[in-house]
């Protein structure tokens, strides 16, 4: 799949959208792994730096929580996404 970039806002915010969408959506249920930072790389074509700062924003926002060594894992009670 290739990601269409909107100009409007910044990549990490983005994949930030797109992964909640994904997690409305059903594609990742609560307590079920995100993408590793590696996998965002990869699958979106940024930098790590960018791919630290999604995951990180969504902890904060309570989309996620981070089990250190383990990775970052869908929130059982995250916030509906704005839409």
């Amino acid at each position: 799949m290739v990601f269409k970039w909107r100009a409007n806002a910044p990549k990490w915010q983005q994949i930030a959208d797109e992964l909640k969408a994904r997690i409305v959506a059903g594609k990742y249920p609560p307590d079920t792994a995100l993408p590793s930072q590696h996998e965002i790389v990869e699958e979106f074509g940024v930098a790590t730096g960018t791919a630290q700062k999604v995951l990180r924003r969504m902890n904060e926002q309570g989309w996620s929580y981070g089990v250190k060594g383990v990775g970052t894992f869908v929130a059982p009670d995250h916030p509906e996404q704005d839409q």
